[in-house]
């Protein structure tokens, strides 16, 4: 059902069922030219007796109701995303032009190495490019995202555990970590155990030492973490680790706040995954396709995945053998090249001190916010954060507001909700990460919806409750979405409910 606001009134937009009438196309193929065959002799019990019931359109049919759903969709290209931890970045198109030459989006994956010597030498410059990023002695680009980059970076700690005769199972994970690496640490037989930061926000190494002993395989770190803060104590913290025995994971998710003013490797990271939608703008999604490449310091070579490329003395790249150690193929070919096409030009266009200034940018457009919400929104934490902020609906609990109900307001006004209810360390929690592709004018129309909601909540709390308002669908039954979900049409749907 959508709705004029100018006019009040409502109509139905047709579905594309719908909309079919027996005998429309919006193709035009010549007879096939060959015998007819009798198609259940070629199909055997695969063969329908009854057609599928697809609708029959035009061409301007389709092409329309496709556009009518991208319009109706929100964008990065059409507003901002601010939402914290997911990192929502606009993409430059300069690197979609990149990724769209012929010689790169038409490359077969099966194609000899003699004739895509172009598309291996991009994979091995990024590859160094990323380790000095990072500060890690070498990166493979195989994994196709962050979660995948982190279950191969706890892959080749396991196999590194294994081949100095040790089995270590704990992995140490602070309350403010990623939700995906309790699951990585699990997929790999390991043992996830929470600890948690207090109230400081960041590893306190006392409190952490109470939970180190001589069965810590790993300490699984994120840095910066998910409330936006600085894990300050990290050289200590890996110290102690080493110590026991143990390594030191990085989740490089948030590498967009430290990219060029810090170096993971350097402060005793030995294996960290890097989410290149996050940082360098490559797309993210849909469902992928994604890129999660993993640095690695050189004591875990042996174990580094398949998939890494390798120049000869004749200067000719090939991808590299793999040894006995290694933790093998993790997914089909060699990765989501397109991915890295994109994120190396990134790299490129911007260079070392472009890099280190979109680090600036993206920190100082988070505390831009965090100083301008805080006039109105209580903050979690106090002090300067990195590349995200955290506030929350505590003074909105009388008025009986919550933070989802604040989520869906801001759609009225044409903003795209922040993360919610995350980290979970912060009741009410709304994660807020501008990046440094937004402009002062754009943070300053956020802070001022805010504002705007935050009084709308104290003087008519019913409008934001009952938000939104503007959007094409009213407020939704989540619950009822998720637990019953409609996943194909049926007329007898269609009838019953304008919604489809």
């Amino acid at each position: 059902m959508t709705q004029s606001a100018a006019s009040g009134l409502t109509f139905r937009t047709p579905l594309l069922f719908e909309q079919g009438r027996a005998g429309r196309s919006g193709a035009s193929l010549p007879t096939a030219g060959v015998p007819d065959a009798d198609p259940k002799a070629l199909f055997g019990e695969l063969y329908r007796e009854a057609g599928t019931p697809l609708p029959e359109l035009s061409e301007p049919e389709v092409f329309r109701h496709y556009v009518r759903l991208s319009q109706q969709n929100f964008s990065v290209d059409t507003g901002m995303y601010p939402l914290g931890s997911c990192t929502m970045k606009y993409n430059p198109k300069v690197n979609e032009w990149a990724a769209r030459l012929p010689g790169f989006s038409r490359i077969h994956p099966w194609a000899p190495e003699s004739s895509v010597q172009g598309a291996l030498a991009l994979m091995w410059h990024l590859e160094r490019a990323l380790s000095e990023i990072c500060g890690m002695d070498a990166v493979s680009l195989h994994p196709s995202a962050g979660a995948q980059g982190e279950m191969t970076g706890l892959m080749m700690i396991h196999a590194y555990h294994q081949a100095q005769g040790r089995s270590p199972k704990k992995v140490l994970i602070p309350d403010t970590a990623h939700g995906t690496n309790p699951a990585s640490a699990a997929l790999n037989g390991l043992t996830p155990v929470a600890f948690p930061v207090g109230e400081s926000g960041v590893v306190d190494p006392a409190v952490f030492a109470a939970s180190l002993d001589d069965d810590v395989a790993a300490l699984m770190l994120t840095n910066p973490n998910t409330v936006g803060l600085f894990e300050r104590h990290l050289p200590e913290l890996a110290a102690m680790v080493h110590a026991k025995g143990g390594l030191v994971f990085g989740d490089g998710a948030n590498l967009n706040a430290l990219m060029g003013r810090a170096r993971p490797g350097d402060l005793g990271v030995d294996v960290m995954q890097l989410n290149l939608h996050k940082t360098f703008t490559t797309p993210h999604g849909g469902g992928g396709p994604g890129s999660g490449p993993v640095g690695y310091k050189a004591k875990l070579a042996p174990h580094a995945p398949a998939g890494g490329v390798v120049r000869g003395d004749d200067g000719r790249f090939s991808f590299e053998d793999v040894g006995p150690g290694s933790v093998g193929r993790l997914r089909a070919f060699h990765a989501n090249f397109g991915m890295l096409v994109r994120a190396y030009t990134y790299i490129r266009e911007l260079g070392g001190e472009g890099l280190k200034r979109a680090t600036d940018l993206a920190v100082l457009n988070a505390n831009y916010l965090r100083v301008c919400l805080g006039e109105t929104w209580h903050e979690a934490f106090e002090g300067p954060c990195m590349h995200e902020v955290v506030i929350d609906d505590h003074h909105l609990h009388e008025q009986h507001v919550s933070t989802l109900d604040v989520a869906k307001r801001l759609m009225d006004y044409g903003f795209h909700p922040p993360t919610i209810y995350f980290p979970l360390v912060v009741h009410g929690a709304m994660l807020i990460e501008p990046t440094e592709t937004e402009s002062k004018q754009t943070l300053d129309e956020f802070v001022a919806v805010m504002a705007k909601i935050s009084q709308e909540a104290m003087e008519t709390p019913d409008e934001v409750r009952g938000a939104p308002h503007l959007t094409r669908l009213g407020r939704l039954d989540e619950t009822r979405a998720a637990r019953k979900p409609v996943l194909r049409w049926m007329p007898s749907e269609a009838t019953s409910d304008p919604e489809g």
